[in-house]
């Protein structure tokens, strides 16, 4: 599973005014990723705004993604719910031969018992051709899966290959870093906490920071990966601000609003989600220009 270590990024889906998917952004913002050191893509994750992409929407993203790519980084989807009978579903049903792993969350609004997580997983296991990357983010989904349910889940399917823990939480990183089967990827979900992660053993990032500034970020991890801590600390250091600015409101209209700072697309997120206040925008701007 070497194509998951390193930098991945959750990517934004980019919209127009209108609020339809800006197809034109989208390919900008591959290529500057591929253009500047991002490892792999993360497609209809969280910062993709899945919650309230169509499935027909979802299906032109990833061909978007898929023809922009062109195979030259390895691409991840998000495929994850509540409804273990529809996730299972929608693996059994949608092409996915150009798609490299799955990235699934954790049930949210359910609120299963751990063996709930544990037999959730499991049916995904079962069905999936592809190795599965589980998402575990207790602020979105109300409950935490605990170390041992993610390494019970490692040790007993071979196509469970890694963990995007993103509960802002070192003790949980470590008990899973601690324990981990050997080939079993703890890849952080936060960004502020990335870097630790790297240099404690874990395999890299699934970052939202990362797609704004690839070269920066993705150059931080692969010094923390190399277990060179001071040279990794300085660019840590010089993004702290930044990556405090974009999660201070929602996300992604704090990286949205980064982007559009870059160039790249516009700031428009979609209901119930708001742009970045005036106050943060200013931030944001400030930063970008000083960087």
């Amino acid at each position: 599973m070497q194509k998951f270590i390193g930098t991945g990024v959750a990517l934004i889906t980019p919209f127009k005014i209108d609020l339809t998917v800006d197809i034109d952004a989208l390919v900008k913002l591959v290529n500057f990723n591929i253009e500047n050191g991002t490892n792999y893509f993360v497609i209809n994750g969280t910062t993709g705004e899945s919650g309230t992409i169509s499935k027909e929407e979802k299906q032109l993203i990833i061909d978007v993604i898929v023809k922009t790519n062109n195979k030259r980084l390895p691409l991840v989807l998000g495929v994850g719910g509540n409804n273990t009978l529809e996730v299972v579903k929608e693996l059994q049903t949608r092409d996915l031969s150009e798609i490299d792993g799955i990235l699934s969350v954790v049930p949210y609004y359910s609120k299963p018992t751990q063996e709930g997580f544990y037999q959730h997983f499991k049916a995904i296991s079962e069905v999936s051709e592809l190795p599965i990357i589980l998402y575990n983010v207790p602020g979105r989904t109300a409950k935490n899966m605990e170390p041992e349910t993610t390494l019970r889940l490692a040790r007993d399917f071979g196509n469970i290959v890694g963990v995007k823990e993103a509960g802002n939480n070192q003790q949980q990183y470590n008990s899973l870093l601690k324990d981990k089967p050997a080939d079993f990827l703890v890849i952080s979900g936060d960004d502020d906490l990335a870097l630790g992660v790297a240099l404690g053993g874990g395999s890299g990032v699934i970052s939202v920071i990362g797609q704004a500034f690839p070269k920066e970020f993705s150059k931080m991890i692969q010094l923390g990966l190399e277990g060179k801590n001071e040279e990794a600390y300085k660019i840590h250091f010089k993004m702290m601000d930044i990556i405090d600015y974009i999660f201070e409101e929602n996300n992604p209209a704090g990286i949205k609003t980064v982007l559009q700072e870059l160039g790249i697309c516009e700031n428009n997120v979609r209901l119930p989600l708001v742009k970045a206040s005036a106050e943060l925008e200013a931030k944001i701007s400030k930063y970008v220009s000083d960087f």
